[in-house]
């Protein structure tokens, strides 16, 4: 399958941030066992309804606006597929429980009167089922101090396709990390978002070079229903 190499941040890098992706050019490489991992696709990324950030941060300071909304619907097109196709599907999400957490996942200040058992609850759209593993976590990484890795390997995986919020933050943390721990990256570019479109286009440019390889959504919907279909 031939890839299409156009993506969102096209319009925002130059010819200076372009010269040193010859460094990893290379071929691309995609595993046979994959898994579907949903990085906070909670409450508070999304808010109570679909709005403008400028509205929704006002009574969700951790709103993504828009972009999570439109990130909902290839998040459930992947989800389907992977339930469909017996592929493993691992959500991440954020401690609730007081006495358990370490701080936030980043230095947000959070507010008194933040609901964190509704905020961190998926949201329903794309709610995990009885055979779904999801994570609890305590800051950026859904690997930092959890099962994530021992599951994963117990299951034979050797690549995952990441969707969820933010491209900047928890994403991307736990994209290298899982680098780190020598599994393949798929990010479907439709299933990512980030409050701030600058920093979703030039995180996803810099994963893309340096730790996984962004796929679009068709393209990752054709990977995860037959692994053997691209690489």
């Amino acid at each position: 399958m031939e890839l299409d190499d156009r993506h969102c941040w096209d319009d925002v890098v130059g010819p200076r941030e372009l010269l040193f992706t010859e460094t990893f050019r290379g071929p691309r490489e995609f595993g046979r066992s994959p898994a579907l991992v949903l990085i906070d696709v909670y409450n508070k990324a999304f808010g109570d309804r679909p709005e403008p950030i400028e509205e929704s941060v006002r009574r969700f300071p951790a709103s993504c606006g828009m972009a999570a909304w439109d990130a909902l619907e290839p998040t459930g097109e992947l989800l389907a597929l992977a339930r469909r196709t017996g592929i493993p599907v691992v959500y991440s999400r954020g401690e609730a429980r007081t006495e358990a957490r370490l701080g936030g996942a980043t230095r947000r200040a959070q507010p008194d009167d933040e609901d964190d058992q509704w905020g961190y609850a998926i949201v329903d759209k794309v709610a995990p089922q009885a055979d779904d593993l999801v994570i609890y976590k305590a800051r950026a990484s859904a690997f930092f101090g959890t099962p994530l890795e021992a599951y994963l390997r117990l299951l034979g995986v050797d690549t995952l396709v990441i969707a969820g919020e933010t491209t900047s933050g928890c994403v991307r943390a736990t994209v290298i990390d899982a680098y780190s721990h020598g599994f393949n990256i798929v990010l479907a570019e439709e299933a990512i978002f980030d409050r701030s479109p600058l920093s979703h286009k030039v995180n996803l440019f810099d994963m893309h070079h340096k730790y996984g390889t962004v796929l679009h959504l068709k393209e990752a919907l054709t990977y995860l229903a037959d692994p053997q279909s691209i690489g």
